[in-house]
């Protein structure tokens, strides 16, 4: 269910992330809340296309999937028929998932295999006649130029009434900028506990500038959410998100990014022989920082902020707000720091590759300067600081592992790292962990597919992925 996009990248926005949930593949994160945001937007497939490519290139007639709710599904994408003028440009297809599990044990609790073998018959056309067992998603992705694509997709399922429809826009035809352009009927949302939103109507539109190794960046994002927020799958305890209230949210961000090498292998590779990534054959030891300011308008219910949990006020909230009767802002700094580490060229055929990530990122500067200024107080005054206010100078850390286990397979865990202070334990836990096993396509340079298990969510997809360092 993580977003999966492990390499250090220019952090803090809402990226999507993946999910088997919705047969799209992926699901918005709810704005503003704290998630791993440091994280890459490598190059990304749609749905379809990526089963295609399983279908097509990697033997594979079925795609598994794994939810909670549903279980486990196979699915299997068919190319609709497109006139040769156009089928360069225009990708059309029908995205069918079967249910197998449910299949499975629906067979089982009516006892249809002790049947004799014309009512066993009957009874498997009767399971398989199930609207329940089906689901659909219909898309049509169109290149309207070399740099604009308009993908238009709906979504069915036989067990439920509501119908999910999507438009997106992306064009990169803008100098070094990129520009997305997104309405969605019944839109799902995630938020920082795992807990599934969804939304009526959801219109967003997104414009980024394409950050270099050590640049300024800038990002504008506006959401309009229109009607009520239903939850599903989980059951939280403080009500809906504020940021899935009908209302406008805009949000813009400027960052600047540091990158430094501490190391970098001078050993020579070996000749003739093609790494099985391009982006990770170089052995280094290297460092980024990132620096940078957000400031947050809502227009609607959305400007309805909830009080803290906590009864201290400097721990209400994030940075500096304003708010009047039907509207509200707020401002806050935000900095991060890497550290990745690789050995190995991932040439040879074992244990050819082993990199470690760190990330440490601090959310929110201002509730940060000022719980340490808290700290100081209760220091100079020989008071005990709460662990409230321990806890918010601890930054979020997020640990990435990679290891070559044979060939272009390689297994990965990324987790985020936590004291749960709380209960006075000191030793770092694993958070919400994610454990994949990659395959590298060596013959593409940069591109592979990834079977990715999230045991907190339950969730297992596969995917396909493409320049992710």
């Amino acid at each position: 269910m993580k977003k999966l996009r492990w390499a250090m990248d220019s952090g803090f926005w809402d990226l999507d992330m993946s999910t088997p949930v919705t047969l799209d593949g992926k699901a918005r994160p709810v704005a503003g809340d704290p998630l791993p945001l440091g994280v890459s937007r490598g190059a990304r497939l749609s749905r379809p296309r990526q089963i295609d490519f399983f279908q097509r290139f990697m033997a594979a007639p079925f795609v598994p999937s794994f939810t909670p709710d549903r279980g486990l599904a196979l699915e299997r994408v068919f190319s609709l028929p497109l006139p040769s003028s156009i089928g360069e440009r225009w990708f059309a297809t029908l995205l069918g998932q079967f249910n197998i599990q449910k299949f499975v044990t629906s067979i089982k609790k009516d006892g249809t295999l002790q049947m004799s073998e014309p009512s066993w018959l009957q009874r498997i056309k009767k399971h398989l006649s199930e609207k329940s067992l089906y689901a659909f998603n219909l898309c049509s992705e169109l290149l309207v130029t070399p740099d604009d694509t308009l993908l238009l997709s709906y979504e069915g399922y036989g067990d439920e009434k509501n119908s999910r429809t999507k438009a997106i826009l992306l064009s990169l035809q803008f100098p070094h900028h990129n520009l997305i352009v997104e309405a969605a009927g019944l839109e799902r949302f995630v938020d920082h506990n795992g807990n599934h939103w969804d939304v009526p109507f959801s219109l967003a539109a997104d414009v980024a500038s394409v950050p270099a190794d050590s640049s300024t960046s800038y990002h504008l994002c506006i959401n309009h959410v229109m009607g009520s927020p239903n939850e599903v799958q989980t059951q939280s305890t403080g009500g809906a998100p504020v940021a899935l209230l009908p209302g406008l949210c805009a949000k813009c961000a400027i960052s600047f990014k540091k990158n430094a090498n501490i190391w970098t292998s001078e050993a020579p590779k070996l000749s003739m022989v093609q790494p099985y990534d391009i982006f990770l054959s170089d052995p280094h030891i290297s460092v980024s920082t990132l620096l940078g300011a957000v400031v947050t308008a809502f227009v609607g219910n959305t400007s309805i902020r909830t009080q803290g949990e906590h009864d201290v006020q400097y721990l209400k909230g994030s940075g500096l707000q304003a708010q009047a009767a039907n509207s509200a802002i707020s401002a806050d700094l935000f900095a991060s720091a890497f550290f990745s580490a690789q050995h190995g060229n991932f040439q040879r055929l074992f244990l050819d590759l082993t990199r470690i990530n760190v990330r440490l990122d601090f959310p929110s500067g201002l509730k940060f300067l000022s719980a340490a200024a808290r700290v100081g107080y209760n220091l100079y005054n020989s008071q005990e600081p709460s662990w409230e206010t321990i806890e918010t100078l601890c930054p979020k850390a997020t640990l990435s592992f990679q290891q070559q286990i044979a060939g272009p397979f390689s297994l990965r865990v990324d987790s985020e790292v936590a004291l749960d202070l709380k209960k006075g334990n000191w030793y770092p836990v694993m958070n919400d962990p994610v454990f994949a096993v990659e395959y590298a396509l060596q013959v593409l340079g940069s591109a592979k597919a990834v079977a990715w298990y999230s045991p907190k969510q339950r969730e297992f997809m596969l995917e396909l992925r493409f320049f992710e360092t």
